[in-house]
């Protein structure tokens, strides 16, 4: 499963115990694989100043997830044509071990060997400031994630209006890519070729009366070009001073004229505005082959990406760090406030082994830890028994220090 529970208990012998007990039962009765989650000691500060952090944290762990989903989201997006590698690039960095610094990891493994990053968020500082170093750097990655997402949402708009142009019918597509130079009569002061749509059943009739619908018509000149279900495109020319009387005749003969003029520069311009889109939404999630020099040697990267995908490979894993950190840090500031001072607690990480095992899981862990809090223990069995001074939904309540973490990114 992709599914964690983050727990902590007070660090006394009791609840040590107690810790045991329940990776005994969880372990024999396969429930979850737990590991210690460690998390360093903060400068706590006063326990008003935790109580306001507690707020904000709650509030920045929503808004790092949901942020971290629409990133996912975004991988998928631009990887429309190649949707079976979206994982491999919605990975974290390996962890700060030596071996581990430049190897991406699945997130799974990122949370269960998670150790905190002294270096980027250096637990010596106040908490208040460790807080707001996160809550700058997702803000920051997502107002870089709008305005890039925006950019390319914009370039994946105009090449599908695009697109719908050549998709039309032979009344509405674009005609840049059908017609040829060599299809008109140009650069005449008297002649004018025109472009005519005619039914299928009526391409007989269109042979025989064309030449006659009006004046100054020139025999043999029409041509079939491109067909679609329902009708083809024929070239006539005539003069340009009957061009309306044409019109005219045609309409009554159920004949479309179409209002297109021979603009070679335009249909250049058509051409190769389509071809730029093209190229540049390839280019935002295209692989290439480069050669990069590490120490002496040179190398192949064989998974340098387009500019979107590359940037979204490279702040996906940042934003995910960050959110496991704001999670640490949640485990940390309401262990103080529900366990008091000094700080003394043990956070453990609990991996449910299936979606069918976790009622009973709960079960063992609000045995286990009963005593903490023998009132919300008893509120979990009674939905109708409420906590004092606690503003909390029962259900999201429980004896010991809970926080969920789910990896289903993209569900």
């Amino acid at each position: 499963m992709s599914e964690f529970w983050l727990i902590s208990a007070p660090g006394d012998q009791e609840n040590l115990q107690a810790l045991e007990r329940m990776n005994t039962v969880t372990s024999k009765s396969n429930l979850s694989y737990n590991t210690k989650f460690s998390i360093p000691d903060f400068k706590v500060g006063t326990l008003d100043s935790l109580v306001g952090l507690s707020d904000e944290l709650g509030k920045l762990d929503t808004f790092a997830e949901s942020l971290i989903k629409r990133m996912a989201q975004s991988v998928v997006e631009v990887m429309e044509d190649a949707k079976g590698k979206v994982p491999e690039n919605l990975l974290a960095n390996g962890g700060l071990k030596e071996k581990m610094k430049y190897l991406k990891i699945d997130l799974t493994s990122f949370v269960t060997h998670f150790e905190w990053d002294m270096a980027k968020y250096p637990a010596k500082q106040p908490l208040v400031s460790v807080v707001d170093t996160l809550a700058k750097q997702l803000a920051q990655i997502e107002t870089d994630l709008k305005s890039r997402t925006a950019a390319y949402n914009t370039l994946k708009t105009n090449l599908e209006n695009l697109e719908k142009k050549s998709m039309g019918n032979l009344f509405t597509r674009t005609l840049s890519d059908i017609v040829s130079k060599e299809d008109f009569v140009l650069d005449s002061e008297y002649l004018i070729t025109l472009l005519v749509i005619v039914p299928k059943p009526s391409y007989t009739q269109w042979q025989k009366t064309y030449e006659s619908l009006s004046d100054m018509v020139v025999p043999r000149s029409t041509k079939l070009i491109a067909e679609d279900n329902e009708g083809g495109l024929f070239t006539v020319t005539l003069f340009r001073k009957v061009i309306e009387d044409f019109k005219t005749k045609a309409k009554e003969n159920k004949f479309t004229v179409r209002e297109f003029y021979y603009d070679e520069k335009e249909i250049k311009r058509e051409r190769e505005e389509m071809s730029r889109l093209l190229s540049d939404k390839k280019q935002q999630y295209q692989t290439s082959c480069v050669a990069l020099k590490k120490g002496s040697s040179t190398f192949l990267d064989h998974k340098v990406k387009g500019p979107l995908l590359r940037w979204l490979k490279v702040n996906f894993s940042e934003a995910f760090i960050a959110w496991i950190h704001l999670k640490a840090l949640r485990v940390f500031v309401e262990s103080v406030l529900r366990y008091g001072l000094p700080v003394n607690f043990q956070a453990v990480l609990l991996q449910p082994h299936k979606k069918s095992s976790t009622k009973r899981l709960r079960e063992v862990l609000n045995s286990v830890f009963r005593h903490l809090d023998q009132v919300a223990a008893a509120s979990i069995l009674d939905a109708s028994v409420e906590i004092p001074g606690l503003q909390l939904n029962n259900q999201d309540y429980f004896p010991y220090v809970y926080f969920h973490i789910d990896l289903s990114l993209l569900d």
